[in-house]
């Protein structure tokens, strides 16, 4: 979503849930994050509209129904093209944070051994494509992780060959 040709459609969640037991609320707030939702207020959070995300947010409002809370599904814009972008840069810098952790983890399992930077190889891979999945606004710091994976990788491969 390209955030400079103005406010596009965003689904939100608006959602409540008793403060006992804590699991439901903990349960959520996991599924959330994993989802790269921005934060709009408490109890309300947003993604970029389309089929996936809307799908994502209508089964987290089921869930939030199962455990005894109340929900709803919402598909808005922002009244301007100023408060989406501010939204869009805060999700993109905890991606960023994200891609830096990443990339550092990478850096250091360069110094591994050659079994554990095969294991960790797999792990940053998998968890690089995690952070992808919730990356609606890709900062530089994915270019910077790309890299370093790709260096552990080689690094990887060259151990294995020697």
């Amino acid at each position: 979503m390209d955030v400079a040709e103005g406010a596009g459609e965003w689904v939100l969640l608006s959602y409540r849930l008793p403060r006992e037991p804590s699991g439901p609320r903990t349960t959520l707030w996991r599924r959330l994050r994993r989802l790269g939702v921005g934060q709009l207020a408490d109890g309300l959070v947003a993604l970029p509209a389309d089929a996936r995300t809307r799908e994502q947010l209508e089964w987290l409002a089921d869930d939030v129904l199962q455990a005894g809370g109340t929900a709803g599904i919402w598909v808005a814009r922002p009244a301007a093209a100023a408060q989406e972008r501010e939204l869009a840069g805060r999700m993109a810098a905890v991606r960023a944070e994200e891609y830096r952790a990443l990339a550092e983890a990478c850096r250091a399992a360069v110094a591994d051994g050659p079994a554990e930077r095969a294991r960790a190889l797999r792990r940053l891979r998998t968890e690089f494509r995690a952070i992808g999945r919730r990356d609606f606004f890709p900062p530089a710091e994915r270019d910077a992780a790309d890299r370093a994976l790709r260096e552990l990788a080689a690094a990887t491969a060259t151990a294995v060959a020697s």
